[in-house]
């Protein structure tokens, strides 16, 4: 048994209502020029200032928030807190309260400054010596595997990558 007052019926005002609806969502709808430039803003606006140049030293802004990068493992590297004394015309971002009162920060972030010594040290480390000692492992593992090849009777052909990998590249300098 059905009963007629149950089934819906189409109703001309609600139809007309749904196209306006549609209609002024679309006119709030961006355009491609509207989404590139939000793009632009996501990926170029700062919030944070530009640290001052220290003599002798390189500056960054740390976070506070991440428990695999914190701030007390890159003071036991060797990073030390940027004081307003130490960039004077800076009291106007020292921290009021809590932990890291009297530092100079912007909101999550504080700023940090190393000797260019270690940091030279860090970076040759992480975006020279590193990425070789993985590029040497690359090579023997190819070289175990020609060599496999070869006892069997075949032929490894290698690409312009592998080639490449057997230059050494020049040490980069982090510093100014």
């Amino acid at each position: 048994m059905t009963d007629e007052r149950l089934k819906k019926t189409s109703d001309p005002a609600r139809e007309s209502r749904a196209a306006l609806d549609r209609a002024a969502a679309e006119a709030r709808e961006l355009s491609d020029d509207d989404r590139v430039e939000m793009f632009r803003q996501q990926f170029f606006q700062s919030a944070l200032p530009d640290l001052p140049k220290i003599p002798g030293y390189h500056s960054c802004w740390l976070t506070t928030t991440n428990p695999r990068d914190s701030v007390q493992g890159r003071m036991r590297l060797g990073y030390e807190p940027i004081k307003p004394e130490d960039v004077p015309g800076w009291e106007y971002a020292t921290i009021k309260t809590g932990e890291y009162a009297g530092l100079i920060g912007v909101n999550e972030m504080l700023a940090f400054k190393i000797p260019l010594r270690l940091y030279e040290t860090y970076m040759t480390e992480a975006h020279y010596d590193a990425p070789l000692r993985e590029d040497e492992k690359l090579l023997a593992m190819t070289e175990q595997i020609k060599e496999g090849i070869s006892a069997a009777g075949g032929k490894l052909i290698e690409g312009d990558g592998m080639q490449d990998l057997r230059k050494a590249p020049s040490k980069p300098v982090f510093t100014d």
